[in-house]
């Protein structure tokens, strides 16, 4: 049994796409998932699962929309995945770092390299990027509020899906899926 994070895209936004953490869980659990725990009340979730990697997203879109009638965006990272997501953030070593204003961009595939090429290193100003993967590390100074770097300029520029999550939330979700 692997254990995995579940990033869902939308939900609880703005009074949008509304999803109950705690019904979430037992909807997850009904459906063969086991130990899931949600993060917070914006769409992570930590949980142990002997299927196929390459499915868990479709299955829990299907939980999803069963129990709560919305079509969510899903990206599932095994612990391993993760791990490597925490460590290879380029911006943890600059100076004067200030952890507050790290985010991931989670991407649903890797960028195309002719598409990156394509696009300004000083695209976000003040607001520096690097993409690293399947991922887009953000340093935001003046906030991820502020910044140009959203969710959708990188749909825009990237043409795939992508959902951002803050430092201290890709922090903790990759100490909780350690967790055996």
């Amino acid at each position: 049994m692997s254990r995995y994070v579940a990033l869902l895209r939308g939900v609880n936004v703005g009074g949008r796409k509304s999803v109950s953490m705690a019904r979430l869980k037992v909807g997850l659990e009904e459906a063969g998932f086991e130990d899931a725990q949600t993060y917070l009340q914006s769409g992570n979730v930590v949980f142990a699962s002997s299927g196929d990697p390459k499915k868990l997203p479709g299955q829990i879109g299907a939980v999803i929309k069963d129990k709560f009638g919305h079509d969510v965006d899903v990206w599932v990272k095994s612990a391993a995945e993760m791990k490597r997501i925490a460590s290879a953030n380029p911006f943890l070593a600059g100076p004067g770092v200030d952890q507050t204003k790290l985010h991931v961009t989670f991407l649903e595939d890797t960028a195309d390299p002719e598409l990156l090429l394509k696009i300004s290193p000083d695209l976000g100003g003040d607001d520096k990027w690097a993409p690293i993967g399947s991922e887009v590390y953000l340093y935001c100074p003046g906030g991820y509020g502020r910044t140009k770097l959203t969710n959708s300029l990188f749909e825009n520029k990237f043409k795939v899906r992508a959902t951002t999550r803050n430092w201290k939330t890709v922090t903790a979700l990759t100490e909780l899926v350690a967790k055996a």
